[in-house]
Parts: structure tokens; C-alpha cells; sequence
């Protein structure tokens, strides 16, 4: 029985699922430090994680023959992708499933934060009775300035106008603008004119520190920073000098440089005395709904690379959407992207005498991915002529 382990407290659906289709399943609530997933990861086929659990290369050596990794929530970064690819490792996550949660708690922070409904709370809870209009704004007529305009920031920028938010945007590759949003050309065009700021960028390495001194200087007078994308992408210290000199009116962070591993672990940080502040512990996409959209989403996709060699929606291997297959047997051949692969695989199978019923080859950069169903089952002569192609990752069976 193919095994699969869960980490990072998953949503239950996602063990269920697997279980149902014939995986023996464990679930540990925390994440695993390297050697410890190294440990763990002993005869497991496919891993399941969130956010706070890195796979490396080391980890991918160490393990050779798991077969799959479903991060499930948005960002991968916190999987060696490339070295995955070349360890015949498919990786999958869930890029839509969450949006929705995010979004919502963006809209929360940019109307809690122009009324100082955190400042209002920390006055009143320390006896303090605070009733002004001073500081205080409706968000209608308020322009919006949202750095990073993919699924998150897109969606954004609609329910933001819906309020009567005025919209601006900047990314660096060419995106379509929802509704009446304004793409600005430069990132500093986009801050001096936002009453808000939010960033939604992904978490490629080259983000590290995008956000610092020189960024909040741009800002408006009296403006509002909110970061719920990751937590490497913005300077805290430089943050709350700017919020301590009366620069900014309030911010909201939802992500951290370090963040503890699990639940209930403690953490510190500089902004833990502001005033007008908003800190939740990464809960962006923590909402029942999207917890079980995930689960569904991700399970589905290891599933289906499993039971059917389906690569869709693969974040590393080449993509090819299939169905059930036809014939005696799948094979599922994973290699380098060389010229004559597909024909050497042909040419072993015609040799052995092995009907094709149906084949699908897909191509992307160092890797090809090459499907065929055989209307009968190969011997072993035949798989080991295949796992000796020049170029061969990995090969599977699937019957």
C-alpha cells in the first residue's frame, strides 16, 4: 500500500480523500526540521505540507523514491523546485483555492485600519474613552495601490473598487486590469499616490527585502501598509520607524520574516507596541472554506499523478491532462528534454512487440514528460530496456 505523509495540521479531507484512494496515511500537526523530515519521509511516496516545512536538496537525495509533494496553499518557495524536477519529483500546490480568504482580510485591514478601529481598541481596553472622528476616513474615494496583480491582487482590485476605491497597480510582467484599475509604470508613481499599499508578491528570492527604507519614504503622508504575502519581502524595522515618526497611520502584517513552526510557539516582534496596528499570525488563507478547497484541490492533483501519471497543474514537470488509461498498462516516463527520446521509446516497445493504444509527450525546459498506454503488460525486460534510455529520470507503471 503506497503511503502518504501530512504535515503542518492539513485540513482533514485531505487524509480522508488520499485514504480513499488506497493510501495509508499519517498526519503530524507541526512542521519538520530537515533531518527530522528526512527521518519521517522513510518509505513514503507522497508529502504533504504548508508553508513552514522546506524541502531541499538534501532532503530529496536523502529520499529518492517519493514520488510527489503537494504544497497546499499558494507559494512553493519553500521547495527546491528545480532539484525536485531533476529527482523525478513532482510538486503541485493550490493557486486559486485561498484567494477569496486573502482578499477578504485585505478588505478587513484597509476599513479597520482607516478608522483606527486597532488604535480605538487598544484605548478603550486600557480605560480609555476615545470617541473622535480625528484620524478617521471612509475608504470610499480612497486610492489603493496594490503591488503584485496576479490571482490575489486582481481580485482585490475588484471587491476594492466595489467600495468605491479608486485602484492602482504595478507589476512587472504585463497584466490585464480589471475593471477601472490604472496600471502605474513605476513602483514609485504607485506609492505616491496610494492611500493604501498592499503587496502581493510571490516568494522568489529576488523579493527578499523589496520592501525598505527607501520604499516607505515614497509613501503618502498619513498613508496605510498592509503585507499579508510573504514575510521576507518587507523591512519591519524600517516599517516602524515610519509608523513611530507619524509617516504612516497604521499598518497591517499578516506574514514575518521568521515565523514559529507550529501553533502556540512564541514569537517576537518590533511592531508588537504600535498603535494603530494589525498583526495576525499568517492566517491570510486560514478560513474553513479555503482549508477544505485546498485539501480538495491538492489531494486531487497527487491523485491523479499517482493513479493516472497526470501532470496538471504541476508546478516543475511538463503538464499533460489525462484520463484513465486504456489498455493493459500506463507508462509513465520522465527524462531529460533530448532530441530522439520519444522515438527510442517507440522503438523499444515495437521491438518487444507492445501495441500503443495512446501516447501524450510533453515538453518544458530540461524536462520531457512522455505517457503511453500499451495494449499489453510489459515484462521486465522491457521497463529495464526503458529506465536505461539515455536521459532517464524516472519511469513508472501504472496498471
Amino acid at each position: 500500500m503506497p503511503k502518504a505523509l501530512l504535515l503542518e495540521n492539513i485540513h482533514p479531507l485531505a487524509a480522508q480523500s488520499l485514504h480513499d484512494h488506497g493510501f495509508e496515511v499519517e498526519t503530524m500537526k507541526g512542521a519538520l526540521a530537515e533531518d527530522e523530515l528526512i527521518e519521517a519521509l522513510e518509505g513514503v511516496d507522497l508529502l504533504g505540507i504548508r508553508s513552514k516545512t522546506t524541502v531541499t536538496a538534501k532532503v530529496l537525495d536523502a529520499r529518492p523514491t517519493l514520488t510527489a509533494i503537494g504544497c497546499f496553499c499558494i507559494g512553493t518557495n519553500q521547495v527546491d523546485l528545480n532539484h525536485a524536477g531533476r529527482r523525478g519529483v513532482a510538486v503541485f500546490n493550490a493557486p486559486y483555492s485561498n484567494t477569496r480568504s486573502v482578499v477578504e482580510l485585505v478588505i478587513c485591514d484597509i476599513i479597520c485600519l482607516m478608522r483606527r478601529i486597532p488604535a480605538h481598541t487598544h484605548h478603550l481596553k486600557h480605560g480609555l474613552w476615545d470617541k473622535t472622528a480625528s484620524g478617521s476616513h471612509e475608504v470610499r474615494g480612497k486610492t489603493l495601490g496594490i503591488i503584485g496583480y496576479g490571482n490575489i491582487g486582481s481580485q482585490l482590485s475588484v471587491l476594492a473598487e466595489a467600495l468605491g476605491m479608486r485602484v492602482v497597480f504595478y507589476d512587472l510582467d504585463e497584466k490585464l486590469a480589471m475593471g477601472n484599475a490604472q496600471r502605474c509604470d513605476t513602483l514609485n508613481e504607485l506609492l505616491e499616490q496610494s492611500d493604501a499599499v498592499t503587496i502581493h508578491v510571490d516568494g522568489r528570492k529576488s523579493n527578499t527585502g523589496f520592501f525598505g527604507e527607501d520604499e516607505f519614504a515614497h509613501m503618502k503622508q498619513d498613508a496605510i501598509f498592509i503585507n499579508c504575502s510573504r514575510g521576507f519581502v518587507a523591512d519591519l524595522d524600517a516599517l516602524k520607524r515610519h509608523l513611530d515618526s507619524g509617516h504612516l497611520s497604521g499598518a497591517a502584517v499578516d506574514v514575518f520574516p521568521v515565523e514559529p513552526k507550529k501553533s502556540g510557539d512564541p514569537i517576537v516582534t518590533p511592531l508588537a507596541d504600535e498603535d494603530n496596528m494589525i498583526l495576525t499570525p499568517h492566517i491570510g488563507g486560514s478560513t474553513l472554506e479555503a482549508q477544505e478547497a485546498i485539501a480538495q484541490f491538492v489531494s486531487q492533483r497527487l491523485e491523479d499523478y499517482w493513479l493516472k501519471g497526470s501532470t496538471m497543474l504541476s508546478v516543475n514537470l511538463p503538464q499533460i491532462t489525462l484520463s484513465d488509461y486504456r489498455g493493459a498498462a500506463r507508462i509513465a516516463h520522465l527524462h531529460a528534454n533530448l532530441p530522439g527520446i520519444l522515438a527510442s521509446v517507440n522503438q523499444v516497445l515495437g521491438e518487444q512487440g507492445i501495441n500503443i493504444s495512446a501516447q501524450a509527450l510533453g515538453t518544458e525546459g530540461d524536462l520531457g514528460y512522455v505517457v503511453t498506454d500499451v495494449a499489453n503488460k510489459p515484462d521486465e525486460r522491457t521497463l529495464d530496456a526503458l529506465a536505461s534510455l539515455t536521459g532517464t529520470i524516472r519511469m513508472r507503471v501504472i496498471e
